[in-house]
């Protein structure tokens, strides 16, 4: 199945040069490009694709906006696309925030052809970007700079206390191999626990179940 992807930035350069990369890749076919967020908006309710690849700051509609309208479509629209964030610098102010919004990852925007061409294939298949060590640096840095939205305790309390313990220890950085070691369980079995975590608290992927950690007060950055 071939992945479709939108890419969205302010440089035309920047737009030719991923297009190019993607566009040469077996499986993957640029669908469109956009010069600010909400041309990006338009054209992805339009356009429907896979993967959107999108600039942080953008005129019109910078790129956490766009992403944060494109994870909660209208009710006349069932489609969610998956958002791969472009930044200039690996720890980006507005990172966090995109990833708050919606982001599924994030991409710097000076990244190898083969990055560029792997970030796309592992959104679509539907994973998060970072690895476990990098999204804990990433939310330990920022999250203490930027105010945390209330989390309903009521969404919390549908976990058990073992899934609970195993969401704090994915916000602490730990891969399943890491989390099984630490609470002595199958690496299975603690997949089984992600998946149903990701589920209960209708989180996206692992990424997402970070954020919401540290948003719900259960880790705080540097502990």
């Amino acid at each position: 199945m071939t992945i479709t992807v939108l890419i969205a930035d302010d440089q035309a350069m920047v737009r030719a040069g991923f297009a190019a990369v993607l566009d040469a890749q077996d499986g993957i076919s640029v669908v469109g490009q956009a010069a600010d967020g909400a041309e990006a908006v338009r054209l992805a309710h339009v356009l429907r694709p896979d993967v959107v690849v999108m600039d942080v700051r953008m005129p019109v509609m910078n790129g956490i906006e766009a992403t944060r309208a494109l994870q909660t479509p209208p009710r006349s629209s069932d489609y969610v696309p998956r958002v791969l964030m472009l930044t200039t610098f690996d720890i980006d102010d507005y990172v966090y925030a995109a990833l708050r919004a919606g982001a599924s990852g994030f991409l710097l925007k000076d990244a190898l052809p083969d990055e560029v061409v792997n970030a796309v294939r592992v959104i679509a298949a539907g994973d998060a970007l970072l690895a476990p060590s990098v999204t804990r640096r990433l939310i330990e840095q920022v999250a203490g700079q930027t105010p945390a939205p209330r989390v309903d305790e009521h969404l919390l309390s549908g976990l058990t206390a073992r899934e609970r313990e195993v969401l704090v220890l994915i916000a602490r950085g730990r891969s399943n191999q890491e989390i099984a070691a630490d609470l002595f369980i199958a690496e299975q079995t603690v997949k089984t626990h992600v998946g149903k975590i990701l589920s209960k608290l209708a989180l996206r992927d692992r990424v997402h179940a970070v954020v919401l950690a540290y948003d719900a007060g259960l880790v705080q950055p540097g502990r």
